[in-house]
């Protein structure tokens, strides 16, 4: 497979670029797409059969069940930030190996309902959290050790509404391949 051709499945919506302007419009947006990923995930599960679940969207990708609960791990780690940073002065977070849980028997077996119905509860509290954010506190930071750089909580709202985007399009990927040998 050539590389742009890996490139295109590997981040079918482009890389996470930092935003330059946080306009109103922007942050509700973000906050939007956010609020329906949930909902959107579980549309693209519709169907899937567990040779789909098994399947990957890209040669040496994780496979569609893991994606979903990678999409859990990340958002429950995300939301713990966002309250770290709106009541720690500069928290430093703490990583994690997203690589090795994804190889965990949760993220390799369990049932994508699993994490389908927690990322709709997720999502309920972290928007109630999202919502009551002040604009002066979405520039509160918190600092990632691994990339040794601190991060505002509005750039921390637009990662995580493409990291939805990028997640759900990889899901995308798989049905559209089974339903282009149906076809």
């Amino acid at each position: 497979m050539e590389d742009d051709q890996l490139e295109k499945l590997r981040y079918p919506v482009g890389r996470f670029i930092t935003p330059n302007e946080y306009s109103t419009e922007n942050m509700e947006m973000w906050i939007r797409e956010i609020d329906e990923l949930p909902s959107q995930c579980r549309n693209a599960f519709q169907g899937f059969t567990e040779e789909m679940l098994a399947d990957n969207y890209r040669p040496g990708g994780w496979t569609a069940r893991q994606v979903i609960h990678h999409i859990v791990d990340s958002h429950i780690n995300a939301y713990i930030r966002f309250k770290l940073t709106l009541t720690e002065d500069v928290p430093v977070i703490r990583p994690y190996l997203e690589g090795l849980w994804a190889e965990l028997n949760d993220s390799k077996n369990a049932p994508p309902e699993y994490s389908l119905t927690l990322l709709e509860a997720l999502h309920r509290r972290w928007i109630l959290v999202i919502n009551n954010i002040s604009e002066i506190e979405f520039n509160r930071c918190y600092f990632h050790p691994e990339s040794k750089k601190e991060f505002m909580l509005k750039t921390a709202l637009a990662l995580y509404a493409w990291h939805g985007k990028h997640h759900l399009e990889h899901i995308r990927i798989v049905k559209r391949k089974f339903a282009d040998v149906r076809a």
